[in-house]
């Protein structure tokens, strides 16, 4: 896939492997569009990179998609390449029952469906190009349930099911389907959680990204780090070793978690 003189579009790109797309692709001489709810961050990652473009918008809001659509492809109409970057991750005890049926589904509406509704409103306007490309972030974690994150693990999962079958759709049109695969990266991601994350097993983000521009350039369908081929093998010879592995920091989480709301009482 060509970077350079590329019009690409890449959602939650204010933090993280978003962020770090920016900076990288920047250097690819590629014209930059990102989306984000934050207004203040917007501004704050166009000051860093002068040359982007931005527009607020909410991934988990259908109505922001189709404002999107309109204003980035009316100003924009040579963009070619869509990256669905926006997510969120949280750490989840399904038996702790203070959450509402619209808040326990935020990952769904956000990493999910925000992927495939962005796919469905900028997908026709992306096969009139020569040359175009979709790439959806999952994770590695869509190879195993994770079971401290659960619904996030749901969303990673159907996001790489919703990958493969978009791209056996597309075989033979102008637009190339690419899975981004990290392992767990170090973001903000994990800003907010109670069980902080074991910096030894997370990788830096801007050797994810430089494989993943890698990758792009090179047509590579799965744009992943070695860590995630191992994954991958491990959950199909041995699932239950990740899974149990996994689930124990579920088991620290629900202890924290339970002292953190008692000490609040």
């Amino acid at each position: 896939m060509e970077l350079q003189n590329s019009t690409v579009l890449i959602t939650g790109g204010t933090s993280g492997i978003g962020l770090e797309l920016v900076k990288q692709l920047t250097e690819q001489a590629a014209d930059i569009i990102i989306t984000g709810r934050d207004l203040n961050k917007l501004h704050e990652t166009q000051r860093q990179f002068p040359k982007i473009h931005i527009f607020q918008s909410d991934v988990s809001d259908p109505e922001h998609i189709r404002q999107l659509y309109d204003d980035a492809t009316r100003q924009f109409p040579d963009l070619n390449i869509l990256i669905n970057n926006a997510g969120e991750m949280r750490l989840l005890d399904l038996q702790d029952t203070g959450k509402s049926l619209r808040n326990i589904t935020r990952e769904i509406d956000i990493n999910l469906s925000g992927t495939i509704q962005m796919v469905n409103q900028f997908l026709p306007h992306l096969t009139k190009k020569r040359s175009a490309a979709i790439v959806n972030v999952s994770s590695g974690i869509a190879f195993m349930p994770y079971s401290v994150a659960p619904v996030y693990s749901a969303s990673k999962a159907g996001v790489r099911a919703y990958t493969q079958a978009l791209r056996l759709q597309l075989k033979g049109t102008g637009v190339k389907v690419f899975e981004m695969i990290p392992p767990g990266v170090k973001t903000n991601l994990q800003n907010d959680w109670v069980l902080p994350a074991n910096p030894s097993m997370m990788m830096e983000v801007d050797k994810m990204v430089s494989i993943a521009i890698k990758g792009l350039q090179k047509d590579k369908a799965e744009l992943r780090p070695f860590l995630i081929v191992v994954i991958k093998w491990v959950s199909r010879i041995i699932p239950g070793i990740l899974m149990n592995f996994g689930h124990k920091e579920f088991e620290k989480f629900r202890q924290l978690n339970a002292n953190s709301n008692n000490s609040t009482k």
